[in-house]
């Protein structure tokens, strides 16, 4: 499904060692197969020069699709826009600003069946879904499109309009590519910085699975699927909705099972786990946030002591924390496990050099600090104390004098 950027769950490895199949020809360049090609370590490497080094800076990308996504209660102008939707008459030449910005707007093209219908955050809808340029280019036509409203599962017009919406209406929508595929697009059919519009009716809508009453094997779908669209902003450099959705895919991985779960499932559960919680920390890690990444790689550490990925990640986090003796160790275990690896190999280096550096200077900080405090403190007391102490002649002259005295006593006692 293209619009969502998702591919059917597989099961496949960690984004860094296979292809991501987001139904998108141009993020199935982003796939490598094992980690000496250094593109998993990249969300660490301050000096890449891979594709997602020349992305816009964040605050580009999240001003305007940030909020809307992570609000768990109204979109930004949202709160209006379903009030000044039930009041206006659903005429095919009305238009509607939904953000109120005008880059996001959406026209009825045929009534629903009545504000009532109209679905909630949180339950799982189908729409029919064709898009195109602003040539009137197609560039996708879905008859049957599903995904969980306000998950961030699809595009941003497409979820946020969506909720407007209702039973059986169709509608136009005319977005701003800030709410579609942004600055990057869609290779090869949707260039960058490209709008769409959309025409969309609503085919259906129910609630979302109880997460407590799925099968092993539907968990590790619906996992997979939020771990996925999670790396398709992470890909597009949204690293705030990335971690959106690889949230939602801890929680479903996490949450408790009141049916039978086989350990073959519950093994293939954990997998996906890890996975999440390493791309969670390369998402965490762009965003600076280091306590909250050095959380996740514990936790994968937890599970799998040996754990290339995290182990490299805890390793970068403590070192740019200044940590080089806790970081050194945790990257050559690491190199130890993958001796070929000339990423783990090069920054280690790096860190090792660091660590003398770093040993250096507090060696001669504690030399100097010793040096000035031995110079003003021992030689004063002795030339103090010199002048002013008694020679040893006159010492022994005097202790003569005494057992000499004490001698002639003792010779006069025995006589009388």
């Amino acid at each position: 499904m293209a619009s969502g950027g998702e591919g059917p769950a597989d099961g496949s490895p960690d984004w860094a060692d296979t292809s991501i199949d987001l139904s998108s020809p141009g993020l199935a360049k982003a796939s490598t197969s094992m980690l000496d090609s250094g593109e998993d370590f990249e969300v660490l490497d301050e000096d890449d020069d891979d594709d997602l080094s020349e992305l816009p800076p964040l605050e580009d990308i999240g001003t305007g699709r940030t909020p809307p996504a992570r609000d768990d209660t109204q979109v930004p102008g949202s709160e209006q826009a379903p009030e000044e939707a039930s009041n206006m008459p659903q005429a095919a030449e009305e238009w509607l600003d939904v953000l109120g910005s005008g880059l996001l707007k959406k026209k009825t093209l045929v009534p629903g069946q009545g504000m009532a219908s109209r679905p909630r955050k949180g339950q799982d809808v189908t729409v029919r879904l064709k898009a195109m340029l602003e040539d009137g280019s197609v560039v996708e036509d879905s008859p049957s499109l599903s995904f969980t409203l306000g998950d961030c599962d699809v595009m941003q017009a497409l979820d946020l309009c969506v909720q407007l919406m209702e039973m059986g209406e169709t509608a136009s929508i005319l977005s701003d590519a800030k709410y579609c595929y942004g600055p990057q697009g869609r290779s090869p059919d949707i260039p960058p910085h490209a709008a769409l519009t959309l025409e969309v009716q609503l085919l259906a809508v129910q609630d979302a699975p109880d997460l407590e009453l799925l099968r092993g094997r539907e968990k590790i779908q619906l996992a997979n699927r939020k771990r996925e669209r999670g790396n398709f902003y992470y890909q597009q450099a949204d690293y705030v909705l990335a971690i959106n959705s690889y949230d939602i895919a801890l929680k479903t991985i996490d949450s408790s099972s009141k049916v039978d779960v086989s350990p073959e499932e519950e093994a293939e559960l954990l997998e996906v786990k890890v996975k999440c919680l390493n791309n969670l920390a390369a998402s965490q890690l762009k965003l600076d946030h280091y306590e909250a990444a050095l959380r996740s790689c514990t936790q994968v550490l937890e599970h799998q002591p040996e754990n290339i990925k995290a182990l490299f990640r805890k390793g970068k986090v403590l070192a740019q924390q200044g940590e080089y003796s806790e970081a050194i160790p945790l990257l050559k275990a690491a190199l130890k496990l993958e001796p070929s690896n000339k990423t783990i190999h090069a920054e280690l280096s790096k860190l090792v050099k660091k660590h003398a550096e770093q040993k250096n200077v507090e060696t001669a900080m504690y030399k100097k600090m010793l040096g000035n405090a031995g110079t003003s403190s021992t030689p004063a007391p002795c030339k103090d104390k010199l002048p002013r102490s008694i020679p040893w002649k006159w010492l022994f002259g005097a202790t003569a004098v005494a057992l000499g005295g004490v001698a002639l006593s003792v010779v006069i006692a025995a006589r009388n």
